[in-house]
């Protein structure tokens, strides 16, 4: 039997957020939530009344995101696992997306997580440590035509994670990063949002992404149920798994990115140490 744990998850009321907290609900753990709409969440928290504590957040707001930890710290006590999952996909050749787009896409994906471990790190140093774990994507690592400030988004968010493992490792602090490939959530039918078409575009490799996000006959791999369950068990290992790839579609993409660009480095072994000063110098 596990020990019962305090959860805190941004995006509790669908996908991968909805599917955690009803799991760990289930088993007896107390959950924090987040949600952009509270009544999302009134048949759980009539069903389990104070293991479900929640908040609203916008994962734009900066200011908003270090009050709602604070108070989550505050009313709860220890906190032993942080969960960034609150995300959506933005796709379209880069052309294609508004300023505006771009701006709230690297918000919520990057700087609303940055911004979430910050303001939690100090309370998991200060109680001697706990578990951070981040939402990404086979995307943060490989790359298709039509994804770029969704990739941006997770490329960054892969880089800050993988930095501040290391960085926290001294205080107990695990770091995971979990990479699914496509699911059977409402990433793509409701939460995904799209540039707008244009002609020039069209017959090339990025304008394959508005069919796919769109067809509603492509039903994705992947079970979210049993992805939801792979990471809320990876906190019982006692050292954190830095990554977690789910899905036979993101292993299969992020091994050939992964590759790819290895061999293209290898190849470079001695033009890049041709760029030394001689030991002798």
């Amino acid at each position: 039997m596990t020990q019962q744990r305090t959860w805190f998850i941004t995006g509790v009321n669908s996908g991968f957020g909805r599917l955690m907290t009803e799991q760990l609900l289930a088993r007896g753990d107390r959950v924090a939530g987040t949600v952009r709409k509270m009544e999302a969440m009134d048949d759980l928290k009539e069903q389990y009344g104070d293991l479900l504590w929640l908040d609203h957040l916008d994962m734009t707001h900066t200011p908003e995101i270090e009050q709602v930890v604070s108070r989550a710290f505050a009313d709860l006590g220890h906190i032993d696992v942080i969960v960034s999952n609150a995300g959506y996909g933005l796709f379209g050749a880069v052309e294609e997306l508004s300023a505006e787009q771009i701006a709230h896409q690297l918000s919520t994906n990057l700087l609303g997580p940055i911004t979430l471990v910050r303001a939690a790190v100090p309370h998991l140093r200060a109680q001697g440590g706990g578990r951070i774990i981040g939402l990404s994507t086979f995307g943060g690592q490989a790359t298709l035509p039509g994804g770029s400030l969704y990739h941006a988004s997770k490329w960054g968010l892969e880089g800050f994670l993988d930095s501040i493992s290391q960085e926290l490792a001294p205080f107990k602090i695990g770091v995971t990063i979990i990479e699914p490939g496509s699911a059977r959530t409402n990433f793509r039918f409701g939460g995904a949002q799209l540039g707008q078409p244009l002609d020039a575009y069209q017959g090339t490799p990025a304008a394959m992404v508005h069919t796919m996000i769109k067809d509603t006959l492509r039903l994705p791999l992947g079970d979210p149920a049993k992805m939801a369950a792979i990471i809320v068990a990876s906190v019982d290992q006692d050292a954190a798994q830095k990554r977690i790839v789910l899905g036979s579609d993101s292993w299969g993409f992020i091994r050939k990115a992964l590759g790819d660009r290895l061999a293209a480095v290898d190849a470079q072994k001695d033009l890049a140490a041709s760029t030394d000063i001689p030991a002798a110098a």
